[in-house]
């Protein structure tokens, strides 16, 4: 899942090296920690959030599978 957030992100961003995801593990709740360059921050947020909630959406239903609650945050 790690991995996904990872690719989704770098391939809408500007500065791909500049992207990195850190992992925290709950019992039943997984949160992903999602960082980026700052001008590429609005890339990730998309207009009026449409693409981040879609990136949700999509760790949402992974992790409905896997069991777990997923959330995405995106950090400066």
């Amino acid at each position: 899942m790690k991995s996904l957030v990872e690719q989704i992100a770098k391939s809408l961003v500007d500065s791909p090296e500049e992207v990195s995801v850190g992992e925290v593990d709950g019992e039943k709740t997984v949160v992903f920690e999602l960082r980026v360059a700052k001008n590429d921050i609005g890339k990730i947020i998309g207009k009026q959030g449409n693409t981040a909630r879609a990136i949700r959406t999509i760790l949402s239903a992974a992790g409905n599978k896997l069991g777990k609650r997923c959330v995405l945050e995106i950090l400066e």
